[in-house]
């Protein structure tokens, strides 16, 4: 099944795509404005075509030629258009696929009415589908209507797919007109907070489901992971897997990677060693400013907060290692993420860290695809 990966980042929705074993999904394409980003999507995505290109720039006639799939013969577009720019959506014109006034996500659905995929899955923020009341959001279901796609969303927990991670995020899935949409079935239970959106039936059940399994926890996901100190690394690992997750990420891998952990300095180690659960642990000497999650110890028997970009520095938010006096490493992280330890990243320290950040977790790609495996397109 061919597939197509807009705004595809490192790549980490189609890496999921990639691990089903349900059907064969083949990643024919992905285009990211960031060229760090597209690297590493091409790095783990090596029969695939990546552009490193505004995406306004760049012909639907191109794409065409650059990968050899033709109108009508693509089956899956995925995609998450960046939320700058909702504000400004208008009707679909769907005459002129090469509109440069086009915001983002209109360039997404000029890909839908070009290609013509069986099925597309657009991911976003969770606050798309409270944006400006939810006309937004109907604005963008009908654009895929006039076109001929019938569409339906929920709001995804990824701990619920087997990610150490509460990432809360939008799904919104795409057929031909008169095809069934599915959605993900939930294999893991977590009973924490979840997203306040008042009606439920846009959030996957867990509460009625008795044979779910406890959600993964931070610890459970890097706790084989060598024991560094600040300013440390280590390129070892020093102990075997200690349960299932941890063996699924590591596979087959001999070299631990990105386990370098940031050298902060002797005040933020002060902080560090009075920090827990948010803000308020800290004496109020020590800090001037933040928000109540920065700062903060992430709970060794949960799962981890979302991540954010800056996961390597505890000003940005809850990313201190639960018993160790530091911020996360970029290999825990990625742990976090779900990404398997031998996912290629590519550029420096601190754009591997925003590209860990602001990925897709591949356990939620997989759950999504093995989905769509199943909606006999």
């Amino acid at each position: 099944m061919k597939v197509f990966d807009l705004f595809c980042g490192t790549g980490g929705l189609t890496k999921g795509f990639e691990n089903s074993t349900r059907a064969n999904f083949d990643i024919k394409f992905g285009i990211d404005v960031l060229e760090s980003s597209v690297n590493t999507f091409k790095l783990n995505h090596t029969n695939a075509v990546g552009l490193s290109e505004d995406i306004r720039k760049v012909r639907r006639s191109e794409v065409e030629r650059l990968t050899g799939v033709k109108r009508g013969e693509l089956d899956v577009l995925v995609g998450g258009p960046p939320c700058q720019g909702f504000s400004s959506i208008r009707p679909f014109r769907s005459t002129n696929d090469d509109d440069p006034r086009n915001t983002l996500f209109e360039e997404y659905a000029s890909f839908v009415n070009y290609f013509r995929p069986k099925v597309f899955v657009l991911e976003n923020v969770v606050g798309l589908a409270t944006h400006k009341k939810g006309n937004t959001l109907e604005i963008m279901q009908e654009c895929f209507h006039q076109i001929g796609y019938d569409t339906d969303w929920r709001l995804l927990n990824s701990a619920h797919f087997g990610v150490p991670q509460k990432r809360e995020r939008f799904v919104m899935i795409g057929v031909e007109r008169g095809a069934e949409i599915l959605f993900p079935v939930p294999t893991h239970t977590h009973k924490g907070s979840t997203i306040g959106f008042k009606d439920k039936s846009r959030i996957l059940d867990t509460d009625s489901n008795k044979n779910l399994i406890a959600a993964i926890s931070t610890m459970e996901a890097i706790s084989d992971l060598p024991p560094i100190a600040s300013g440390e690394s280590a390129n070892q690992y020093l102990e075997i897997p200690k349960n299932e997750y941890q063996a699924s990420r590591r596979k087959l891998s001999e070299e631990l990677t990105l386990h370098v952990a940031t050298d902060h300095s002797e005040k933020m180690m002060e902080i560090i060693r009075h920090s827990g659960k948010n803000i308020s642990c800290i004496p109020k000497h020590l800090i001037t400013s933040g928000f109540s999650s920065c700062y903060s110890r992430l709970d060794a028997h949960e799962p981890a907060v979302t991540l954010t970009v800056n996961f390597v520095h505890p000003s940005s938010n809850r990313c201190i290692h639960p018993i160790l006096h530091r911020a996360l490493t970029p290999r825990e992280g990625a742990r976090l993420q779900s990404f398997d330890d031998d996912f290629q990243f590519f550029g420096t320290r601190t754009q591997i860290t925003k590209q860990i950040g602001n990925a897709v977790p591949p356990l939620l790609g997989l759950a999504i695809a093995d989905t769509i495996s199943d909606m006999n397109i």
